[in-house]
């Protein structure tokens, strides 16, 4: 069956219109003479029989019909210009692998491991773009996610396959500044100092003092910031006391930025999973990375 498809010159000549509002504009950015972009434009808006600009005393103005054709066009042009790219860099060989990723673990976990899956499979590049909620994989370019949820939530996202890497185990740190030299504290202990909150995971905190069996009536209160990361970051400058997962802090406790104030941890239902769509589970580049990828979870576990 034909697609049912506009010539690329129309839509590149469009896009360019809406961007600058200006036929002219578009015209000298595409070398091309200001009639030949009308004449696109009008060649399209026959194709599609919608009205994608009305004219004004200043220039042209998207429609409310011709502005949302104008974003999904730009971003349909970017992926094939990505895409385009990527091929002739690799002369036809491997290629990139597009991975929707929760930003604290991919910065404080995936990229530091990130040149080992490189030297490996040199011909697999891997692009990042943060995501930290699941979305429908047929509306994206993304070949794969790293997801941080519960098991409930994972097999309930439709159309994928997920893989888990490890669950998360949540504890208590903060500067060394706040509590004396290798001293570990209790429960009821922390329970007084200033506590910082995740503001998309409010509950941790009383959560994990249920856990102890300790009542904490300021459990809620104290800074929400929004990533584990900038938890990480307050807590390293004694602003608080952090729940955040050992994993994400790892340096910061080697350099003795952070302390394990104590050390009785939170095993939470949430975990850090590997989603592929269905469409992509044979992708060569989605294969190798995923087997990488285990690889790398296990022997961090270790």
């Amino acid at each position: 069956m034909r697609r049912k498809i506009p010539s690329t010159q129309a839509l590149v000549c469009f896009e360019a219109a809406a961007r600058h509002l200006s036929f002219t504009k578009a015209a000298h950015e595409l070398a091309l003479t200001q009639s030949a972009v009308c004449r696109q434009v009008a060649a399209l808006e026959s194709f599609l029989g919608v009205k994608l600009f009305r004219r004004t005393r200043r220039g042209i103005v998207p429609s409310d019909a011709g502005a949302d054709y104008a974003r999904r066009v730009a971003q349909g042009l970017d992926a094939v210009e990505r895409d385009t790219s990527s091929l002739m860099s690799r002369q036809g060989a491997g290629g990139g692998i597009d991975l929707a990723v929760v930003p604290t673990f991919a910065t404080r976990w995936l990229l530091p491991r990130l040149p080992r899956f490189g030297a490996h499979h040199p011909q697999w590049t891997v692009h990042l773009e943060t995501r930290t909620r699941p979305f429908m994989f047929a509306e994206t370019e993304f070949d794969a996610a790293l997801y941080a949820g519960s098991e409930e939530q994972v097999r309930n996202w439709s159309g994928t396959h997920a893989a888990l890497l490890m669950h998360e185990s949540l504890v208590p740190v903060c500067s060394p500044l706040l509590i004396a030299p290798r001293r570990r504290l209790t429960p009821a202990a922390i329970a007084k100092l200033p506590l910082l909150q995740q503001s998309t995971r409010p509950t941790m905190w009383r959560q994990w003092f249920e856990a102890m069996d300790v009542s904490a009536a300021d459990a809620l209160a104290g800074p929400r910031l929004e990533l584990f990361s900038m938890l990480a970051m307050a807590a390293v400058h004694a602003m608080g006391v952090a729940l955040i997962p050992r994993l994400l802090i790892e340096e910061e406790l080697a350099r003795g930025d952070l302390v394990v104030a104590c050390d009785r941890p939170l095993h939470g239902e949430r975990a850090y999973y590997l989603v592929v769509p269905e469409r992509r589970a044979g992708h060569p580049g989605v294969v190798r990375f995923r087997e990488w990828l285990l690889e790398e979870a296990t022997r961090a576990a270790v």
